[in-house]
């Protein structure tokens, strides 16, 4: 089993994303002896947003690429042949002002590709990306997964639909939540471990 660890915490050895993001790996490899971990830290080594060189070398066939084209490319097709690649995906997703980090919606936006990893038939968009397993570390200050906060929790909801989109739906979420409160900080990464299932 080929996995694929994407981290976006700048934090380091403090991210509580990181943490359980390795958490889920360690049992992934546990369960599965043998497995290979393909690790890409997307804020050490980050993906450029887009800009327009990067979109008209995505509509333009490859044949047609200008050398400035075929440079602008590059990032995507490193971002595919790691994601397609894959067997498994971690991602670890801090919460950022609701949502997630820069450094992951960059990446999001170099493997949405139209007929790469979706196209439009008959009866709407079809996903290209199947077979997948995808599962993501979240960890935020607050809880999210219920109460009040939960209609501003826009990680999850946008993974689910983005990736649905490109047909990888078999995902879980898995959170360290309440990381600033006390009485439940000091269990949260452990209960978001404790949620794994491999």
């Amino acid at each position: 089993m080929k996995i694929l660890h994407l981290i976006s915490s700048p934090r380091g050895n403090e991210s509580v994303s990181i943490k359980l993001g390795n958490a889920i790996v360690e049992k992934l490899l546990a369960a599965n002896p043998g497995s290979t971990v393909k690790t890409h830290d997307l804020v050490k080594y980050p993906f450029p947003h887009l800009e327009e060189a990067h979109l008209a070398s995505f509509f333009t066939p490859a044949e047609q690429h200008t050398p400035e084209l075929a440079e602008a490319i590059k990032h995507s097709d490193e971002a595919l042949k790691e994601l397609f690649d894959a067997d498994v995906i971690v991602i670890g997703a801090p919460m950022y002002n609701f949502s997630i980090p820069s450094s992951l919606k960059a990446w999001i936006d170099h493997i949405v590709r139209a007929q790469k990893t979706f196209r439009y038939g008959e009866n709407g968009p079809i996903g290209l990306v199947e077979g997948k397993r995808v599962y993501v570390a979240i960890s935020s200050g607050g809880v999210y997964s219920e109460g009040n906060l939960k209609a501003i929790d826009f990680i999850e909801p946008y993974i689910k639909t983005v990736f649905g989109f490109l047909g990888m739906t078999n995902i879980s979420f898995h959170r360290a939540e309440g990381l600033k409160i006390p009485g439940i900080q000091e269990t949260a990464l452990e209960k978001g471990i404790a949620s794994v299932e491999v």
